[in-house]
């Protein structure tokens, strides 16, 4: 069952792959880049469980803990165009 469940997410992967690479605007491949690291956190989680080792649980949090603020900074950068202060820049030249 979960060898059924791991090629699922593969497939779902490797779909997500092809969005990125041919998505119409930037946030199609933000969004697919970020549905690609949701799918490799399942993916290490179902291999964990596989090979009975609990301990890929543990790399699959910190996974998707970088895959959340990565996705933060890249829609920061596209948004702004800088991920430094430049709010604070614009208010002291007012």
């Amino acid at each position: 069952m979960f060898v059924a469940t791991t090629l699922g997410i593969l497939v779902a992967m490797s779909m997500a792959l092809v969005r990125a690479l041919l998505g119409p605007t930037v946030y199609d491949r933000v969004l697919a880049v970020n549905t690609f690291g949701t799918k490799t956190v399942l993916l290490i989680a179902a291999l964990g469980f596989l090979t009975e080792r609990p301990e890929f649980l543990d790399l699959a949090l910190v996974y998707a803990l970088i895959n959340f603020i990565g996705t933060i900074a890249v829609l920061k950068f596209f948004e702004f165009g800088d991920l430094g202060l430049t709010r604070r820049v614009h208010r002291e030249a007012e």
